[in-house]
């Protein structure tokens, strides 16, 4: 499992360095939208979880989605689409929001 933590994130840049320490995001990684949702649907840099799933938890979200709610809807269709990238496959992909 991985988890993303949004505490203390304020602008997209501050977000793309979370995404970049949290997760471990290879080098190829851009920094921006479109790479984001490249990474997440090339996994082949995340190691599998056993049972052949990956999950990804998503902590202290709510600052972030108050302060910049056009990012947030972004990053959320981004993750949805990764998750829908993933579904019925043998490295099913699960994306859960923490309250």
């Amino acid at each position: 499992m991985l988890v993303l933590d949004l505490a203390g994130v304020g602008d997209r840049q501050a977000f793309m360095d979370r995404c970049t320490a949290d997760l471990a995001l290879p080098d190829w990684f851009g920094r921006n939208w479109d790479s984001l949702a490249d990474c997440l649907t090339d996994l082949s840099w995340w190691p599998v979880e056993p049972g052949g799933r990956r999950h990804l938890h998503v902590r202290d979200w709510h600052g972030y989605a108050e302060a910049l709610p056009r990012e947030w809807r972004i990053v959320k269709d981004i993750l949805r689409d990764a998750e829908l990238f993933w579904r019925d496959t043998d490295t099913e992909l699960s994306v859960v929001l923490e309250d």
